[in-house]
């Protein structure tokens, strides 16, 4: 067994091998998250778009896993998107104070509150310069209406409503989502991910997908997170384990992690149809080293332990 493994992920990986244990394998989304880690995440993406495209706009939004918190969507229309769209690999059961969390995310947008930082979340990307309100995206008038109170009433019945898509929803949510037909070609303006591309297995379907449904003005962002997530000693550990070793890590859980570096998201982006406008890579202090990783990599994937990338389909 590789020396970087935890004993915890072994024993995991094993553990669903168990029938008793197997169907608990990818039970939840994750561990809960606040309304205020949801209003720092989707307004660094608007921040950050804003410093790449100052005029872009959003009518539909997707995010591709959202988890059973569906805080980016309602961000998203609490900012004045039209509709949203979930699309997850799994369908987890919705969190039952969502409608909770709704009324804080009005809360914090209705007072204009400041970008919380990395004081307060620390692990969160991307960084920015400035975290106050961004009143040059989100002006008085946008937000009048898209916290109108006859809009949050619309709201707090979609999110218990059946989320089925038609043209007039303001949410959806469709899972899973690679098996699914129903959004439909050159439909999104904006499409976002936190967190979700190292654990997709395929990601030239993904990327493939994520070109169909995408508008040719449209934007995506992601930030893709490349380090070990906790399962090995050192945060590119997972880059070392052997494949048959992998296996037995990975078990018979739906999703781990992709082991993908930097530079392979790139190339499969690239092979789908896009062009990465920008790029706010994560650099670590301690490099792989080249000798003791075992996937394919370009010389500089060694270093880096994440990215936020904006992306466009290709002359759009």
């Amino acid at each position: 067994m590789s020396s970087q493994l935890r004993w915890q992920s072994v024993a995991k990986g094993l553990g669903t091998l168990v029938p008793v244990v197997s169907g608990l394998a990818n039970s939840a989304a994750g561990h809960p998250v606040s309304a205020r880690y949801f209003y720092s995440v989707w307004l660094r993406h608007l921040s950050r778009i804003a410093q790449v495209r100052p005029q872009f706009t959003f009518d539909v939004v997707a995010e591709l896993g959202p988890g059973d918190a569906l805080g980016m969507g309602m961000c998203a229309l609490l900012s004045g998107a039209r509709r949203y769209i979930g699309l997850d690999r799994l369908a987890f059961g919705l969190r039952a104070d969502n409608l909770k969390m709704l009324d804080e995310l009005h809360a914090l947008f209705a007072s204009r509150a400041a970008i919380p930082g990395d004081d307060e979340f620390p692990g969160v990307y991307p960084r920015l310069q400035h975290y106050g309100f961004p009143a040059q995206v989100l002006d008085d008038a946008r937000l009048a209406s898209s916290l109108a109170p006859e809009r949050m009433a619309r709201l707090r019945q979609a999110l218990v409503g059946d989320m089925q898509f038609t043209e007039d929803s303001l949410l959806s949510y469709a899972a899973p989502w690679d098996s699914s037909e129903l959004v439909q070609k050159a439909s999104v303006d904006l499409l976002v991910s936190q967190a979700v591309l190292e654990h997709v297995d395929d990601v030239n379907s993904a990327y493939a997908a994520m070109h169909r449904w995408l508008k040719p003005t449209g934007l995506m962002s992601h930030r893709i997170d490349y380090t070990c997530h906790g399962i090995t000693h050192d945060w590119y550990g997972h880059w070392t384990v052997a494949p048959a070793m992998w296996r037995v890590v990975r078990g018979k859980r739906a999703y781990l992690i992709n082991r993908l570096p930097h530079s392979a998201h790139l190339a499969a982006l690239q092979r789908s149809g896009f062009e990465v406008l920008a790029c706010d890579a994560t650099i670590a202090d301690r490099p792989a080293p080249a000798e003791e990783v075992r996937i394919a990599h370009q010389a500089s994937d060694l270093a880096v332990k994440g990215a936020f990338l904006i992306v466009r389909t290709a002359g759009g």
